[in-house]
């Protein structure tokens, strides 16, 4: 899955870009209280993106 198309289902489920770091970008879900890391790859395993949606507490991306 593009890293592109990831971001933008972040967005729409409520989370927010917390900060950059080195090789990962940190996201959050203010409402849960949750954070998770998204790696600053162009493509991203369906696997690792279904991982990071349950991390901050939304559906995971199909």
């Amino acid at each position: 899955m593009k890293r592109s198309t990831l971001i933008k289902y972040l967005r729409t489920n409520g989370c927010e870009l917390i900060r950059e770091g080195a090789k990962h970008s940190w996201w959050g879900n203010s409402g849960l209280n949750k954070k998770s890391s998204v790696p600053r790859h162009s493509e991203i395993k369906d696997i690792l993106a279904s991982k990071i949606c349950k991390d901050l507490g939304i559906k995971p991306i199909k």
